[in-house]
């Protein structure tokens, strides 16, 4: 398989931080690529070097001459006052295709990625659409490589399995930056993980990300063992060094030689392996043995006169984990303000347990002074030492447990990155007991080894937990249940995300792909009719015809006295599915007209 393009000898160093050394690495066309690392370790940094918006101080990327990179970066960069198909237009405006052609690219983008109205404003957009159209922007461009860099932030479980389903079926190559390890393993052919505990800075197997973890962990746990042979053969070598000159008057010359190559061998290897430490969280519980910790009575919510969920019922108790899940807006983070008495429901009731301690992870991080130094942030009691567990620990020592360096406790809070910031609450969390833990999408910014102690200590954890998270891959290793809210529908608790995924499969129209036998036979004969010129210049305002109903619907099923009557529920639900296939067949009648005109011509 030919190359795409080659890092050579790239080293790239911010400060006194050196995120890579002498890499060295090939890149093949068909590359589907799942690109990890720790926090700090330089992905971000590399997929800028092979897109050139940076330089490397040393190195170069050699590339195949015409190969069109398209960077889609962490934060989505969009003109607020823009509509949506301005961004689009304005995105492939200096491109090679002529007007006919982008408009059929920007209307086609606009279907599959579901925007209803494209003259909003980007700026009145919600994180997740905003996402969404930052990637659909990339899209158009019609890359020959799309590198992505965490495009999974903000997404909700919807908008990760359309963001899945077009790389799986994706025509150009991608590098993709995720910790999303359900993504990772849907979407990409090869892993390759960068970081400074491997020989040449970085691992990479042809593989899922499954097969993966199982030959990085058999791969460091060799150079565990590597260190410890060496160690071994390099204690002997010395007893022998240390010896008089007339005791070893005998040996070899070349021994000595070998021995001081075996020092340099075991300092390099040490060196690798000491920078394996992951973040050390241990989460502190009450101790009290009381069986039902919270018991939850017919909750319902309305936000705005919209019905965010209603009728759950449910009771935890010590060593449980209860996941939530849904799309953006399905009222998750309202679900949790409930159960942590900030917010009454509309209806139901909630039984605490006496003097219950609940412990909250905010997404939003709001429990955070940006202007406070990091000290402060992580010891708020203040002093030199924390409290944990009856015993006093250095600060010093308790910043390294979650991955601080000594030099960065006087920096203040807003300088540190997102996964720093979540690092922080985690250590205040372990510092008080509690009963309940409450974890508002915990897993946001924290690197994958990160993800995998947080798992461990979820699972250990003797209280109980309730989670949100769109982290498919934790939530089907921590949770016994998985409550899954959609205002269009019942809520209901199912034992993992399988169940979860076939129940909103029920709820969603999935159109069947048309069948293009006939078509296909018909194109071969490359006869482009007067029929077909009449139906192509016209095929256009069908679309847009077609798409108004499906708008039209889809406002319909929002309306308060059609979401509490079941059956007009499941009567506008079965039109606006069939109105959203005979949206999806004139699209593909218009590929297909398309295709035969040029045959023809």
């Amino acid at each position: 398989m030919s190359l795409l393009f080659s890092l050579k000898n790239l080293s790239k160093t911010y400060g006194d931080d050196t995120l890579f050394h002498d890499l060295s690495i090939d890149f093949k066309i068909k590359e589907q690529l799942g690109l990890i690392g720790m926090n700090g370790s330089g992905k971000s940094t590399l997929l800028k070097l092979i897109a050139g918006k940076t330089l490397p101080d040393k190195g170069q990327v050699i590339t195949n001459h015409g190969l069109r990179f398209i960077y889609l970066p962490q934060e989505d960069v969009l003109n607020p006052d823009q509509t949506i198909e301005k961004i689009l237009y304005d995105s492939i405006k200096d491109s090679p295709f002529d007007d006919k052609e982008r408009h059929k690219i920007i209307q086609k983008s606009l279907g599959k990625a579901g925007f209803k109205d494209p003259l909003i404003l980007s700026g009145k957009l919600s994180g997740g659409w905003k996402k969404k159209l930052a990637i659909t922007r990339a899209l158009c461009s019609k890359p020959d490589i799309l590198l992505l860099d965490e495009p999974t932030n903000h997404l909700d479980i919807n908008g990760i399995l359309w963001l899945e389903e077009i790389l799986k079926t994706a025509s150009f190559s991608f590098i993709v930056v995720s910790h999303d390890r359900a993504f990772l393993e849907s979407v990409c052919l090869n892993v390759l993980e960068i970081g400074k505990y491997y020989p040449g800075g970085f691992f990479k197997i042809k593989g899922k990300y499954e097969k993966f973890k199982k030959e990085r962990t058999k791969f460091l746990i060799a150079q565990q063992k590597k260190q410890a042979s060496l160690s071994s053969k390099m204690r002997r070598e010395d007893e022998w060094l240390k010896q008089g000159p007339k005791a070893r008057s005998s040996k070899a010359k070349y021994r000595i030689e070998q021995a001081k190559k075996l020092k340099t061998q075991l300092y390099s290897i040490k060196d690798r392996n000491k920078n394996t430490t992951t973040v050390d969280i241990d989460f502190h519980a009450t101790g009290r043995q009381t069986k039902k910790l919270l018991r939850a009575y017919k909750l319902k919510k309305t936000l705005s006169g919209k019905n965010l969920f209603s009728d759950i019922t449910f009771e935890i108790g010590p060593g449980f984990c209860l996941g939530v899940v849904g799309e953006n807006g399905s009222g998750k983070s309202t679900f949790l303000s409930i159960l942590e008495k900030k917010i009454q429901p509309d209806e139901g009731r909630i039984e605490w347990a006496q003097d219950l301690k609940i412990a909250v992870f905010d997404q939003n991080r709001s429990s955070l002074n940006p202007e406070i130094s990091l000290k402060q942030a992580l010891n708020p009691a203040g002093g030199d030492s924390v409290n944990y567990k009856g015993r006093p620990i250095h600060i010093v020592t308790w910043a390294k447990r979650f991955l601080f360096m000594p030099d960065q406790l006087d920096m203040p809070v807003k300088r540190l990155s997102g996964g720093e910031k979540a690092r922080i609450i985690i250590a205040n969390i372990m510092l008080y007991p509690c009963d309940i833990l409450l974890l508002d999408e915990p897993t946001n910014d924290l690197d994958i080894l990160s993800l995998e102690v947080l798992e461990d200590s979820i699972k250990k954890f003797p209280g109980a937990v309730i989670i949100v998270s769109h982290d498919r891959y934790l939530m089907d290793r921590v949770c016994h249940r998985i409550l899954y809210l959609d205002p269009a529908a019942k809520s209901g608790f199912f034992k993992d995300f399988n169940q979860v995924m076939t129940f909103r499969n029920t709820l969603i129209e999935k159109p069947e792909k048309p069948r293009k036998t006939k078509e296909k036979k018909t194109c071969t004969a490359i006869v482009f009719s007067y029929k077909d010129k009449y139906e192509l210049e016209h095929i256009e305002n069908k679309i847009l015809s077609a798409e108004d109903k499906v708008e039209n619907l889809s406002d319909k099923i929002q309306l308060p006295e059609i979401i509490n009557n079941p059956e007009d529920m499941n009567f506008y639900c079965s039109r606006l599915k069939k109105a959203q296939e005979q949206v999806q067949m004139l699209y593909e009648r218009w590929e297909y007209l398309e295709l035969k005109k040029e045959n023809a011509g």
